[in-house]
């Protein structure tokens, strides 16, 4: 089962290929993606990393929350499903 990680706090240079390297070590990743602004194309500080199992997930949550990843500490835990809007 793949397990989705929501990666905050991320700098603005941060792409998706620069994501996916600085996780990649904790095991398979199915997708890793920086979310843009569609109107400028600039990053908007956060991302997602889809790891295609579970316990590499985990593992990565529990390394990579609060260390340093391109000059800034990023916030890394399971991602919840966005709530609707009204």
């Amino acid at each position: 089962m793949a397990k989705k990680l929501f990666v905050g706090n991320l700098s603005w240079g941060i792409d998706d290929a620069a994501l996916e390297e600085a996780f990649a070590q904790f095991g398979a990743i199915d997708e890793a993606v920086v979310i843009v602004d569609r109107a400028t194309g600039r990053s908007k500080g956060f991302g997602f990393v889809t790891f295609a199992d579970d316990a590499a997930g985990d593992t990565a949550i529990a390394e990579m929350n609060e260390k340093e990843v391109d000059g800034r500490p990023v916030t890394v835990n399971e991602a919840r499903p966005m709530q609707p809007r009204e």
